[in-house]
């Protein structure tokens, strides 16, 4: 299972940003180009992951967008991405978001008190950029009725559930270590 997604992230270059090993890879990264085949398998396991009712997908600029698109083209649910730019439309929610390299303001636009929301990314590895989502959105009332993340790298997904009482769902775990991607065998 998901055998696409775990050799593509075995044969993913490391290259150093900053003090941090960065893995590039299609689905994270979109470089090199994003396979059909591998883009297909990574959305029908996201979608096999989501339990409960929710009106739309909720995503985060920008390499989320993709998975979010994909899902809402199987699912028929409309989506909404959390941009990196403000727009200053009535209702914007701003946050921070913090991650292990860099950190910035991030803009909720068109979600409101009561919507019900599927929560979909590319990678976890701080937690810092879904903390910040949760708590914004916690905020503006919206409900995260599932949340389902592709790559789990890091202690993030065990701070972000701790914090929130919140089941994070991954489709793989990795390590990086010795300029390699190793998938966990979970």
């Amino acid at each position: 299972m998901l055998e696409l997604l775990k050799s593509s992230l075995e044969n993913a270059p490391v290259v150093k940003f900053q003090d941090y090993d960065y893995f590039v890879f299609s689905i994270a990264d979109g470089i090199p180009s994003i396979d059909t085949g591998l883009f297909t398998e990574v959305v029908d396991a996201i979608h096999s992951k989501i339990e409960g009712q929710y009106d739309k997908i909720v995503t985060a600029e920008a390499m989320g967008i993709h998975l979010a698109a994909g899902l809402s083209l199987k699912t028929g649910k409309p989506f909404t991405i959390i941009r990196k730019r403000k727009y200053g439309l009535p209702d914007e929610t701003e946050f921070e978001q913090v991650t292990g390299y860099s950190s910035r303001k991030m803009y909720i636009n068109g979600l409101n008190r009561g919507d019900r929301v599927v929560l979909v990314d590319d990678l976890i590895s701080t937690g810092g950029t879904l903390i910040g989502i949760l708590r914004a959105l916690s905020q503006i009332g919206v409900e995260v009725v599932d949340t389902v993340i592709v790559i789990d790298k890091g202690t993030g997904r065990a701070k972000v559930e701790e914090k929130f009482g919140i089941k994070v769902k991954t489709l793989v775990g990795i390590d990086v270590a010795d300029g390699h991607v190793h998938v966990r065998k979970d």
